[in-house]
């Protein structure tokens, strides 16, 4: 029987027509069936702050730790600024790391894409957050690397990706991702072992 793995999808980048939302939303209708993509909102987030987390968690990161914790794996999708990360996805990995020794990313399996107008596709930050994704032990897809140059040319008027060998590239990549989440994820006891704890995949 063929398990259906829930990936939430974080985007950094809040913008309404980044093309790094673009690319998620495009990215949800090339992925296999056995895969479903959910972008999971990050804008909402107050910036981290022990003080706030000992006078009670906002209700916002409760429910983002929540959704994190709820999902098969994880897939980023992040521009470039600065040569880094935005802050605004930094944040929710700080927010998702905590409280400290109840971290939503725990081995969850993950992936990331950089994605840009320009022409390195967001390579500096996405090794920048492959080695943040190290620390919050997350097994993170190695090959192959996903850095879009010039990712405002290619879609089409529907969202869609206009060019057939870009829309097979990322195919691949999913069809990968989702081989290593089966390799490196938790999934469900086989419904003969019902009530049984969750095995390794």
């Amino acid at each position: 029987m063929s398990l259906s793995r829930h990936v939430a999808v974080l985007v950094g980048s809040l913008r309404k027509e980044s093309v790094n939302r673009k690319l998620a939303l495009a990215l949800e209708k090339l992925a296999p069936a056995s895969l479903r993509l959910e972008i999971v909102g990050i804008g909402d987030l107050p910036l981290y702050n022990q003080d706030v987390e000992d006078q009670g968690a906002p209700a916002s990161w409760v429910q983002f730790r929540d959704r994190i914790r709820a999902a098969d794996a994880v897939l980023f999708i992040t521009p470039e600024y600065n040569r880094s990360v935005p802050g605004v996805l930094k944040n929710a990995l700080d927010v998702g790391s905590r409280p400290y020794g109840k971290s939503a990313w725990n081995g969850k399996p993950g992936a990331v894409v950089g994605t840009s107008p320009g022409m390195f596709g967001g390579f500096g930050a996405v090794h920048h957050l492959r080695q943040s994704l190290v620390s919050l032990n997350v097994p993170v897809l190695q090959q192959p690397e996903v850095y879009l140059s010039g990712a405002d040319k290619i879609f089409d008027a529907y969202g869609n990706i206009a060019n057939e060998s870009t829309r097979s590239f990322l195919q691949e990549f999913l069809h990968a991702f989702e081989v290593w989440i089966d390799k490196t994820g938790v999934r469900p006891a086989s419904p003969d072992k019902a009530g049984q704890e969750l095995v390794r995949a």
